[in-house]
């Protein structure tokens, strides 16, 4: 808004009686009480009464809009812009004001509901359960950095929207994937971070770490952890916190026989029950902190995570699980069949991967036979990854997994295991 727009909502709201100070007796009597208004107001109130002057003017032609009329506009923006970039334009509308943040985010449903993704959120909260949310990486070999974005393949001209970002970091002891939602930060004090996956020595195991519990419930399960998080002393806004989520595990290949990878992934957070019909996965509707401010992380140990409201977990300590003593998620990786002709194994991924490579799976349950689920539902993939080009790879992910989920498993792909080819 111009400044011009400013003033002159200014005056129409003060109905023009700036201009008759120094006129008839209304006006002076005008002049009169505002002036007595600001001596008697309190010193602590004069601020957010600029405050919510200013906020009024920058907001009040949008936020005084009929709630009807506005929740017409918003509903016909998000049903029209199904895919980005468009998409774009259902985020801008809930970056207007309040009252359109508040629509918008009840217009906007969830991946598992609408097979969309909107707000940074939607990253941790499962896809749908019918047909998959399609996907693909770009790896850097540079920079040992890898890119997720939402899509079929890369488009010809760029612009294509990005998703997540991670950044290899080996160690003495250990390969850590940090991944964060921008290309050009991945510290883990960083409002950005949103997770890590770190691997052993060999490369044969894998954990998946969150920045956040799985759901409300998970917070609760450190009382102690609870209280320091509610403290003055800690901000809850650094997101430095990690809870273990899942782990991978590959097979060892000692003996070098002829064969793919074999890969087996217990999603702590996740409940087994979550692939039946009405089972339901966690889904976080906001991030504990907020990628919308800015803040100063706390100092901590060069090197090592800031312990800040929840307590740290490492590989040592148990997973948290969401849904108590449920038994968790078990994803393996989907047998192939050896083709004689071609002389390799092969895999059916509907034509969303063309090149052959040890990397390439799909992830199906794995589920004991004394439980109620369909083998239609045991055969269905939850998750395929596989290479199409030089350093692009696809990912295909649906319920009960993430993006976020999702992407830390195809990253422990990625990591070198002399141990398992």
């Amino acid at each position: 808004m111009s400044l011009k727009s400013i003033v002159r909502e200014i005056k129409d709201g003060m109905g023009g009686s700036m201009s008759r100070r120094g006129g008839s007796g209304e006006g002076k009597h005008w002049h009169r009480r505002t002036r007595s208004q600001i001596v008697v107001a309190p010193a602590a109130q004069k601020e957010p009464i600029v405050h919510s002057l200013s906020e009024s003017i920058r907001q009040g032609r949008w936020e005084n809009l009929p709630p009807e009329l506005l929740l017409d506009i918003i509903r016909r923006v998000e049903e029209s812009e199904t895919s980005w970039p468009g998409r774009a334009v259902v985020v801008f509308c809930g970056s207007v004001c309040r009252s359109w943040r508040a629509i918008t985010s009840e217009i906007v449903k969830t991946p598992e509901q609408c097979g969309r993704i909107t707000f940074p959120i939607s990253l941790k909260q499962p896809g749908p359960r019918e047909s998959p949310i399609q996907c693909f990486i770009k790896r850097d070999r540079a920079t040992s950095t890898y890119f997720l974005y939402v899509g079929l393949v890369p488009s010809e001209v760029g612009g294509d929207k990005l998703l997540l970002a991670a950044k290899k970091i080996r160690r003495a002891t250990s390969t850590d994937f940090v991944i964060s939602l921008v290309a050009d930060d991945f510290s883990r004090a960083s409002n950005k971070y949103v997770g890590k996956l770190r691997s052993n020595f060999l490369g044969t195991k894998f954990t998946i770490y969150d920045s956040q519990p799985p759901s409300e419930a998970a917070v609760q399960l450190n009382s102690r952890s609870s209280r320091r998080f509610h403290s003055k002393q800690v901000s809850p806004r650094v997101p430095a916190c990690n809870y273990s989520v899942g782990t991978i595990s590959y097979e060892l290949n000692v003996l070098r026989t002829r064969g793919p990878r074999r890969m087996n992934c217990i999603m702590h957070s996740i409940p087994l029950s979550s692939i039946q019909e009405d089972g339901k996965a966690p889904t976080p509707a906001s991030f504990i902190h907020s990628f919308d401010e800015q803040f100063s992380p706390l100092p901590g140990p060069k090197g090592k995570d800031i312990i800040t409201g929840f307590s740290t977990t490492s590989l040592s300590e148990p997973p948290i699980s969401a849904q108590g003593s449920e038994e968790p998620l078990v994803l393996k990786n989907k047998a192939p069949r050896w083709h004689e002709q071609l002389q390799c194994w092969c895999l059916n991924f509907r034509g969303r991967v063309t090149v052959a490579s040890v990397k390439n799976f799909q992830l199906v349950a794995a589920v004991d036979p004394s439980h109620n689920i369909s083998a239609a539902e045991q055969e269905r993939v939850i998750l395929q990854f596989g290479k199409i080009g030089k350093d692009i790879f696809t990912m295909d992910y649906r319920y009960p997994l993430s993006a976020f989920q999702a992407f830390a498993v195809c990253l422990s792909s990625f990591d070198t295991k002399p141990a398992c080819e």
